[in-house]
């Protein structure tokens, strides 16, 4: 998404000031444990994925060994981000699922995608087997409804142009989940911001569950990142303009930049500084000093 017409950018270092978007790096759990209470009416975010990438900084989430201890670190993170939303706000949260590793113990290089590569891989969970879908997107849904989270729907992310595999025993994955969370019983969702077109006379329907949105490279960036399109209606249908959304694992600035698109205000939180400056080039902003 590029820049749109009167959308006002801060081109300020990192600042908590009230009113202002920033991006702040640091471990995620940390900086939102210095965060207000109800600050932000919504959060819409993608955590690393168990064991699927080495993102080369220490501590990092989805390195861990046991499945527990990632689900574990997770609702930790996100019992803040409960306590930081207001009362009828929203977290829309993306995840990726991945299969038992057979107990191997390293990844080599994909030519296709340099970060898969890994110097260690995590080993099977108890009670799976060899080659075994893992479910982590439930697993952690469920974690956090049992948390006392409302886990209000599953939305399927349809990635037409998902990349290939080499499989010939099941099918080729082309989709993740993408949770809408709540707070309360009752919380704020604009449903006629993300109406869909039906397919009858032009007219508009409720939007479904299965989102058709193509993955997007993203220059600099050797990870996977969020396409814009795929934040847009969490973003519309979670917040008003004005309201300010919280990021927790920024990567390449996605978020923000729909977020000052949309003309709301915006908090990122990085661990990687290579990834907080890509985001901050991304959003014209200058360069940490």
């Amino acid at each position: 998404m590029g820049r749109r017409e009167g959308t006002a950018y801060n081109r300020t270092l990192p600042t908590r000031e009230a009113g202002e978007s920033s991006i702040i790096l640091g471990d995620a759990l940390d900086v939102l444990k210095g965060i207000p209470a109800s600050t932000f009416r919504c959060c819409v975010t993608s955590p690393p994925y168990w064991g699927l990438r080495d993102y080369g900084v220490s501590p990092q989430i989805g390195s861990e060994h046991n499945l527990e201890e990632y689900i574990g670190k997770l609702k930790d993170i996100f019992r803040e981000v409960f306590r930081l939303l207001t009362d009828d706000g929203t977290l829309w949260l993306n995840l990726g699922d991945s299969y038992t590793s057979g107990n191997r113990t390293w990844r080599h290089t994909d030519r296709k995608n340099p970060a898969r590569a890994m110097t260690y891989r995590p080993p099977t969970p108890g009670g799976l087997k060899p080659k075994d879908l893992i479910g982590v997107p439930w697993r952690v849904a469920f974690a956090l409804q049992e948390a006392g989270w409302y886990l209000r729907s599953d939305i399927i992310w349809y990635k037409p142009n998902c990349q290939p595999e080499s499989v010939k025993d099941r099918p080729t994955r082309a989709h993740e989940y993408l949770f809408l969370f709540s707070k309360s019983e009752k919380y704020f969702y604009d449903y006629e911001a993300v109406l869909e077109k039906s397919n009858c006379n032009g007219s508009h329907r409720n939007r479904r569950t299965v989102w058709e949105v193509n993955t997007e490279a993203f220059p600099e960036a050797h990870f996977a990142t969020f396409p814009p399109k795929l934040i847009e209606p969490c973003i519309m249908a979670g917040s008003q303009k004005g309201d300010k959304i919280l990021d927790p694992f920024l990567g390449s600035g996605t978020v923000g930049e729909v977020c000052l698109g949309l003309k709301r205000k915006f908090v990122g939180i990085e661990i990687k500084e290579e990834y907080v400056q890509l985001a901050r080039k991304r959003l014209g902003w200058e360069p940490i000093q």
